[in-house]
């Protein structure tokens, strides 16, 4: 198990519609993609990913392997290049089939000031941040057209929610995930596609833990949480299995935050 994961991971609900089913992650190869991988492999799932980062990504398959379980399919792939993302999907249905759910996790919160930002970086941020979630939509819609419906997870984040400063672009193209998903949601929904945000508090990704977790960070999060508890990787896999099995079949258009009562 990774070591930023809940200790509480093997009391984790089963959901018997999750085997067999096909589902392509963003970004996963380490961090929030990881546990989301590891746990649709663990419910019997046939994964895909891509992630920039080849060595976690072939470490994380490997990983599953040696536990007895499913390699997933994954390829190293920058998504700011479009046609590489979505030649990547097309490869994995191929390989696996059409898929039934396509989390869209990938991200990059690097920090910015506001005068710093050039009209290129801003357009470098929207590129990994705000323009994958899209392309990667359009790339799987058709397989889940054929396939009767779906179910899309996009990321969020509660950073410009929290009005966070330090990042404008990203929040900018976070805050953007809300209204793609909302904007699709009644014409997926007449193929029974269901699109939905969840969106992650302060999680302690090995990242995370390593640029931001320090003594006054740690009261920030007693101040700020209802909920004394950090929140790890699998909690928010865990909230994008509900909504890819059948048990979440009504929901849809809606943002699902999971950040200890931050918000």
């Amino acid at each position: 198990m990774n070591t930023t994961q809940h200790t509480q991971q093997n009391g984790v609900a089963n959901y018997p519609s999750l085997r067999g089913r096909k589902v392509f992650i963003t970004g996963g190869g380490s961090g929030i993609g990881a546990a989301m991988v590891e746990a649709f492999v663990r419910q019997g799932a046939h994964v895909a990913f891509i992630d920039i980062a080849a060595a976690d990504s072939e470490a994380l398959a490997e990983r599953l392997i040696g536990e007895g379980l499913e390699k997933p399919w994954w390829r190293a792939c920058d998504v700011t290049d479009i046609a590489a993302l979505q030649a990547a999907i097309a490869d994995a249905a191929q390989a696996l089939g059409d898929f039934h759910t396509l989390v869209n996790n990938v991200a990059s919160d690097d920090r910015h000031a506001l005068d710093e930002v050039t009209p290129e970086y801003w357009d470098r941020r929207m590129a990994i941040n705000q323009r994958p979630a899209f392309f990667a939509i359009q790339a799987v819609v058709p397989g889940m057209r054929r396939l009767g419906g779906g179910s899309i997870v996009n990321l969020g984040s509660t950073g410009w929610q929290a009005k966070t400063g330090g990042y404008p672009c990203y929040a900018t193209a976070k805050s953007s995930v809300n209204g793609l998903t909302r904007g699709l949601a009644r014409e997926l929904g007449a193929q029974r596609i269901r699109i939905n945000v969840v969106t992650p508090g302060w999680v302690m990704t090995e990242r995370q833990i390593k640029l931001w977790l320090n003594a006054d960070s740690e009261q920030d999060l007693l101040r700020n949480q209802c909920l004394p508890d950090k929140v790890y990787p699998d909690d928010i896999a865990n909230m994008v299995m509900f909504l890819a099995a059948d048990d979440g079949r009504a929901c849809t258009a809606q943002e699902f935050v999971v950040d200890a009562g931050w918000i």
